[in-house]
């Protein structure tokens, strides 16, 4: 005797995949990049937030430090948004949405998803060390600057990958 469990997954349809694994998709690149770029900018706002208490006049270039790893949180929302609008979900149609195509839809979620992650992460991290080169000289931001965007290329690079994989899905 089948279980209940066994009998809502055995009714489920190709096109009913094709929609779950769709939004699994689109929940991936949102959620993964998104607690990547909230954990980075927490991390780098606290440093700022420090060098700010003693020198009030860097926080411009505080700011703009802590504010770098929050793009990968943007890229995981616009790739979300490409595979609702290319995938029919948005629309309201979702007939040509099929098992392998919400595959392909979720696979294409996961370089923005795991690369906005830890870009995000490690982005923080060089971020926090320029934010504390600035509380030893004002004139580090280009250099903090550059440390901080090395990182971002693999962000974009990331990014990329997941619309040219939306669009061709």
């Amino acid at each position: 005797m089948p279980t209940e469990s066994q009998s809502i997954f055995a009714s489920l349809t190709p096109n009913d995949w094709g929609i779950i694994f769709t939004m699994l998709g689109v929940a991936f690149a949102a959620v993964l990049a998104g607690i990547g770029s909230a954990i980075g900018v927490g991390k780098a706002g606290q440093a700022a937030a420090g060098v700010v208490a003693e020198q009030p006049d860097r926080f411009g270039n505080c700011m703009v430090l802590q504010l770098l790893p929050g793009s990968q949180g943007i890229y995981g929302f616009a790739v979300a948004i490409l595979i609702l609008i290319f995938s029919g979900v948005l629309g309201g149609d979702t007939s040509a949405l099929t098992l392998e195509k919400g595959l392909s839809y979720f696979a294409a979620s996961l370089p923005i998803a795991f690369g906005g992650l830890l870009s995000a992460l490690h982005q923080a991290k060089v971020a926090v060390s320029g934010i504390h080169m600035l509380a030893k000289r004002p004139d580090g931001f280009g250099n903090a600057m550059m440390f901080t965007l090395m990182v971002e290329t693999y962000a974009l690079l990331s990014l990329i990958i997941s619309v040219f994989l939306v669009l061709f899905a």
